[in-house]
């Protein structure tokens, strides 16, 4: 038998109230795929970082290539050949594509040399970004093409790939697939994060689950199926979604000719787009990052109050230049797709971020009833499953999917009106995505206006009345869910739909 690339044996590591790994034990072989499965806070991306050096284990031993190592921080780590593409992205937003690269390469190299590697390797494999923009500039998905271009970059002999696809269109994800599969035929070994089963199955050619941090079981996924592994990963099947016909009633969210520049240089024009949005309806909107998205779900969060006067009306009222206070207090709930930073403050207790968003705990004179804010936060934390340590855990402790949850969490449970929703189950494992899922039917079933941006295709068709695709700054015309098919969508995010059929649609959706 071969030397493995990694061996690990009793890792455990212990944080306060809480202990992420216990006498973790894995092998990777050269060459091999090889995926770590597990719900939200089962201690993978703790794991991952063990072996990138980011984080030291209280216990256990680390051997790569057959000889013991002692990764202090993840300079060692490249190195040795490591590389890691992390679920949230390590990047300085004030410094350009090339420069972020070049931070983590051989300081041997000009800044020209790795903007002309980074151009090369980024047609090499289809991963479209342009080396001189601002990292700030980037939508989310841009930014994970920037990461794994870093990783790809240091030829490493281990790929460490957290949520890898969480942000890419299938179209993308196959060419990722291509190049991991190339990758592994040359020797490399990859580990493989991701809360898509169907994935795995596909990619991976072994599997350790990991369950409260310790190791469940170890299997072959090809062998498996998606109903086995979601016994070996959360100890049951996530429950079938019960998707009703719409009892679509009084429109909530009206968008009428839209048409803005982009205050981005880099960004993306939005022109003409037009929608609707109804009482009991899911409405999803589909598209490849950095189309439009960001610059459309700023105007409509009122983050961006530039948007023409009478272009964005609410609950019947004129709210192209109304902020995000005033556009909650018409019933509007929104949902960005950046965690840390927008979704919830890193530094601030999960009791004191649902102040973000909600008053309903302040007093007279606004006075913060702390015990009715950290009743709230209690009652997310339980109602939605969140792995945390008591309402006043910071929002930085959790993990992506936890604190997905508690965000997701805080807006439903304000019982919105509208409620606006950008990437609702990125990073968040089958069976709390289920859950997710199923509250946002529910809103709609008790009436709420529900518009959902994502890039999961599959979601989108499991809980959207009807669709639109964006694609250059413009908004397809809505298809209703049985009339969506991957193919038709995946021509449409090229742009290429019938405009005057598209009219005539969205008029008798309208009418409707």
């Amino acid at each position: 038998m071969s030397i493995p690339r990694l061996q690990l044996t009793g890792i455990t590591k212990r944080y306060p109230g809480v202990v992420a790994n216990n006498g973790v034990s894995l092998t990777v072989a050269p060459g091999e795929v090889h995926a770590v499965l597990g719900e939200n806070g089962a201690g993978k991306s703790t794991l991952m970082k063990i072996i990138y050096g980011s984080v030291k284990p209280d216990e256990g031993a680390v051997m790569f290539n057959g000889r013991p190592v002692h990764i202090r921080n993840p300079q060692e780590a490249r190195a040795l050949g490591i590389s890691m593409v992390f679920q949230h992205f390590s990047l300085f937003d004030t410094l350009s594509v090339a420069e972020n690269v070049w931070l983590g390469l051989d300081k041997s190299l000009s800044l020209a040399e790795v903007t002309t590697s980074i151009s090369a390797k980024a047609a090499e494999y289809g991963l479209d970004i342009d080396p001189a923009r601002p990292v700030h500039t980037l939508s989310v998905g841009e930014m994970q093409r920037v990461e794994i271009i870093r990783a790809l970059l240091t030829q490493p002999q281990l790929l460490i790939l957290d949520e890898p696809t969480s942000v890419l269109t299938p179209q993308a994800v196959e060419k990722l697939f291509v190049v991991l599969r190339k990758l592994a035929a040359e020797g490399c070994s990859i580990l493989y994060i991701s809360h898509k089963l169907h994935e795995i199955r596909e990619l991976c050619n072994m599997c350790t689950v990991l369950r409260g941090g310790q190791v469940t079981g170890v299997c072959d996924p090809r062998q498996e199926s998606n109903a086995s592994l979601s016994r070996l990963m959360i100890g049951a099947e996530p429950p079938a979604l019960e998707l009703r016909a719409s009892q679509a009633g009084a429109t909530a969210l009206e968008v009428k000719g839209l048409t803005l520049l982009s205050d981005d240089p880099f960004g993306t024009d939005l022109q003409d787009v037009s929608l609707t949005v109804r009482r009991g309806e899911v409405v999803g909107i589909a598209g490849v990052s950095g189309n439009g998205q960001g610059e459309l779900l700023r105007c409509l969060s009122g983050e961006d109050p530039r948007a023409p006067v009478g272009s964005i009306r609410l609950e019947g009222q004129d709210a192209s230049h109304l902020g995000p206070g005033r556009r909650r207090a018409l019933g509007q709930h929104f949902v960005p797709e950046e965690r840390l930073g927008r979704g919830a403050v890193p530094t601030l207790s999960l009791a004191q971020n649902l102040l973000l968003s909600r008053r309903d705990a302040l007093g007279s004179g606004g006075w913060i009833r702390v015990g009715a804010l950290r009743a709230q936060a209690a009652d997310i934390i339980a109602r939605y499953k969140v792995k945390a340590n008591g309402p006043d855990a910071a929002a930085k402790s959790l993990s992506g999917g936890n604190l997905q949850k508690f965000i997701v969490g805080r807006e439903i449970e304000a019982r919105p009106k509208l409620l606006i929703v950008s990437q609702p189950t990125w990073g968040v494992d089958v069976g709390a995505a289920a859950q997710i899922r199923g509250e946002i039917l529910a809103l709609r079933d008790a009436g709420c206006a529900v518009l959902v941006v994502s890039e999961e295709l599959d979601e989108l068709f499991e809980i959207c009345d009807r669709l639109h695709v964006i694609a250059k700054g413009r908004l397809s015309p809505s298809l209703d869910r049985a009339d969506a098919t991957v193919e038709r969508i995946g021509e449409w995010m090229s742009g290429l739909w019938n405009a005057a059929d598209g009219r005539a649609r969205e008029a008798s959706h309208a009418a409707a």
